[in-house]
């Protein structure tokens, strides 16, 4: 980008910001320089934008070497790099429709260029509110197998079908890996809840309402279960319930499984029985209140810190209790052996 500036007469660059700035009482010599210098900036932004990316792709690269490894998410990349394959393939590009002047089909048009460009600035806009990694994957390979789909109709219609093809195949046959690492987490049934949840007034629940078939509640399955691992402890427990088979249960607690809804997942507190707090709140027409389901935010609005604190300290003096009052039967038993001792010595004399 500088070097087109660079490339630029001066009273070019002195005409154009003359026009553009004529209210700025600035000498207007020093707007090359200073246009230069902001476009220097912005090169650099771009590079340490680009270095960053690569630093973050490096940093998780066996997280992400594992995820290739399952079907899933192989597929998946290998859908979204299917124009970039296609266009750059020889033997197979040569024979692509191009727009391009020079009618070289084995590179991007403008129009290719474009689309390319309003997918990154998607992608961007939705990670914005990305909780996990598996979000941001997620999101990527969601739009990019939306702009193959644009561009490879705009190329041919066949590919097009093809393509679209592929892909409902994929959505039917593959589904997104179930988190299976470590956890504290009871899972209730339409019978067990309520059994659980009033069994002791003392313990408090975090009790997750999902459903599988829920994209955002299989992203917070492992920050929910790092939180149970976290927090866990006899005065704090861990529960989830699958809505989507306990229907009662999600009338009851007043949780929509309805998609349109946007209530999935919900986070509830519980103490004997009764709710104390909800995540997302709901609006008087039945829709969840946007709110971002990070550990920052969970551990803040359900005071987590605090609750594990309290039950710490209780369950420290209930342990002290229980030592004492276990200490107090073996004093007595060695004063009785004492003085079973004397009556038998006296019983002697």
């Amino acid at each position: 980008m500088c070097q087109h500036v660079k490339s630029f007469s001066q009273p070019a660059l002195l005409s154009v910001t003359q026009q553009l700035l004529r209210p700025i009482s600035v000498p207007l010599s020093l707007f090359p320089s200073l246009l230069r210098t902001l476009c220097h900036t912005a090169d650099t932004a771009l590079t340490m934008g680009l270095i960053t990316g690569l630093f973050s792709f490096f940093y998780n690269l066996p997280k992400i070497y594992k995820w290739f490894l399952k079907p899933y998410y192989l597929l998946s990349f290998l859908l979204c790099i299917a124009f970039l394959a296609v266009r750059k393939c020889p033997g197979v590009c040569e024979h692509l429709p191009s727009q391009r002047e020079d009618g070289n089909s084995c590179d991007f048009d403008w129009r290719e260029l474009e689309i390319f460009m309003f997918l990154s600035a998607i992608v961007m806009m939705k990670n914005r509110r990305a909780i996990t990694l598996e979000q941001h994957i997620g999101n990527i390979f969601l739009f990019s197998k939306v702009a193959n789909v644009v561009l490879f109709f705009r190329v041919d219609l066949r590919f097009g079908l093809l393509y679209v093809t592929l892909c409902v195949v994929f959505l039917i046959t593959c589904k997104p890996p179930i988190y299976m690492g470590p956890e504290y987490i009871k899972y209730f049934n339409d019978k067990t809840i309520e059994e659980e949840l009033e069994k002791d007034s003392r313990v408090t629940w975090l009790v997750e309402f999902y459903a599988n078939w829920s994209p955002e509640c299989q992203c917070f399955a492992p920050v929910f279960a790092d939180l149970s691992l976290r927090y866990n402890c006899p005065g704090l427990r861990f529960g989830k319930i699958d809505i989507g088979r306990y229907a009662s249960v999600a009338e009851k607690y007043k949780v929509s499984p309805s998609p349109l809804s946007k209530q999935l997942p919900s986070l509830l507190m519980l103490h004997a029985g009764r709710e104390h707090m909800r995540r997302p709140q709901v609006d008087k027409k039945g829709r969840a209140v946007s709110w971002s389901f990070t550990e920052e935010n969970i551990i803040r609005e359900f005071n987590l810190n605090e609750i594990f604190e309290k039950c710490k300290k209780l369950s420290k003096g209930r342990s002290e209790k229980i030592e004492e009052l276990g200490s107090i039967p073996q004093e007595d038993d060695h004063n009785e052996e004492h003085l079973g001792e004397e009556l038998e010595s006296k019983k002697d004399k």
